[in-house]
């Protein structure tokens, strides 16, 4: 993948000669950080860059993307994760290409360049909710794996249900308290997103194991016969068939949205001329990620793949070790999920004190600031996660609304908007495009969802 026409600046620019513009917008070091020996950083690597931004990307989203499969078919689906890989690579180089030219550091700050206060705040906004969203997300698969999951009136049991039993110790409740405290509070606290590149690392490597195993066992129920050919493409019979399959647009949006933390790790790159490369290496290793576990994890459960596909191994899968297997496959998927956790939390405390507190001083130099938000936040997320009952639910609400305008309203409107006179015709088709596609299959994606919902609630009594 090529991202368009970013232009690089004329000289190889390290991390401690760039110059901080606009000290008020979040997700941007300031010049007050370094005071306080952000200097003696050196600058982050080209990997651990990779790896932040490819663990901002692949968090929960790929756990839904089998259910796609489901609702799209297999050709169909798949074809749709390679085509929104190409669409955020464009929206992101949008947002660089005008971050250069009007010497913006932050997603806020080409917000506000373009659309003023008010813009800058209605980004500020969106990332709140889509972030404490897709965190909430993180919390219920950790819940379903760890604790079980009950869908259509069958429980799932989980991980810790099924080594020891069901006791007030491995209750859902219990063990997101022990998580949240234990592993989301410590690596909140760190303050710097780089410091984050070992855990981000960890993660992206439990990502894989979980798609490995997910592909061997897929191929050794292929060998035996025991895999009957899955659906290449949707069942359309009427017009509510039709309409349903607008709703993995939300999902799909949010399995790629990561802007709101390009401009974090752009700052923190000690050559911010690689900040092109690392977005599409980090894209291109996601969507690959994403078209394997689709595949072979539609492959192997078909169409009972449920919202969360993790819960679905949690039956006898029919090979040797099956047992084992589902446990290694869902712990280390409960671990990647907690080491992603402080890369999404980290723009979101940001844009928070930044919603909040515009004028105070920056975060980073304020602990007891720094404390009580994280705190705050960190409470909210728990109750959240406590009480939203699936994925497929906050996925539907967070990636219909708040992350489509971060991944593709925003920097659409940046580029139409053009204060720079840089957008090329090319460029405004694009945008104009990419807008009438995402609020039109939101839209639809929010009435479908809205539909089945009333339907649902109103047959009973029928």
């Amino acid at each position: 993948m090529t991202i368009g026409s970013l232009k690089p600046t004329k000289e190889k620019k390290s991390r401690k000669s760039k110059q901080v513009v606009d000290e008020k917008v979040p997700l941007l070091p300031t010049k007050q950080e370094e005071d306080t020996g952000f200097d003696e950083f050196d600058g982050a690597s080209f990997t651990g860059a990779v790896f932040n931004l490819s663990t901002t990307i692949v968090g929960a989203g790929i756990m839904a993307l089998p259910a796609t499969m489901k609702v799209l078919g297999l050709v169909l689906g798949i074809a749709m994760i390679i085509f929104m890989a190409f669409l955020t690579e464009a929206s992101i180089e949008m947002l660089l290409r005008f971050s250069r030219v009007g010497k913006s550091s932050s997603y806020g700050g080409v917000m506000g360049d373009a659309f003023g206060k008010f813009g800058r705040m209605a980004l500020q906004i969106c990332v709140l909710v889509n972030n404490v969203g897709v965190l909430i997300v993180y919390m219920i698969i950790i819940g379903d794996v760890l604790s079980g999951t009950t869908s259509s009136g069958i429980h799932h049991a989980g991980v810790l249900e099924g080594w020891f039993g069901v006791y007030w110790w491995n209750s859902r409740t219990f063990v997101l308290l022990v998580t949240t405290l234990a592993v989301f509070a410590p690596l909140a606290c760190l303050k710097r997103i780089d410091s984050l590149k070992f855990t981000s690392a960890l993660s992206v490597a439990l990502a894989v194991v979980f798609l490995v195993i997910t592909v061997g066992i897929t191929v050794m129920k292929l060998i035996n016969g025991s895999i009957s050919m899955p659906r290449l493409l949707p069942d359309v019979t009427n017009v509510t068939s039709f309409l349903d399959l607008f709703t993995v647009v939300p999902v799909l949006v949010t399995a790629y949205i990561c802007h709101y933390n390009v401009h974090s790790i752009d700052n923190e790159l000690e050559d911010n001329t690689k900040i092109k490369a690392v977005v599409q290496s980090s894209l291109a290793l996601c969507s690959s990620v994403y078209v394997m576990t689709s595949l072979f994890g539609f492959l192997l459960f078909g169409d009972a793949t449920l919202d969360d596909v993790l819960a679905n191994f949690d039956a006898d899968l029919g090979i040797p070790y099956g047992s084992l297997l589902n446990d290694v496959v869902r712990v280390s998927y409960a671990a990647h999920l907690m080491l992603v956790f402080p890369i999404v939390f980290y723009p979101l405390r940001l844009n928070m004190d930044g919603l909040l507190f515009p004028h105070a001083r920056p975060l980073a130099s304020d602990n007891l600031r720094f404390a009580l938000i994280s705190c705050g936040l960190i409470g909210l997320i728990f109750l959240g996660a406590n009480f939203i009952p699936s994925i497929w639910d906050a996925f539907q609400f967070t990636g219909a609304t708040a992350a489509v305008c971060i991944g593709f309203i925003f920097p659409a409107a940046i580029t139409l908007r053009d204060r720079h006179n840089i957008a090329t015709k090319k460029d405004k088709i694009l945008c104009i495009v990419m807008i009438v596609l995402a609020v039109f299959s939101n839209v639809v994606a929010i009435y479908s969802d809205a539909y089945a919902l009333f339907k649902k609630n109103t047959s009973p009594s029928e």
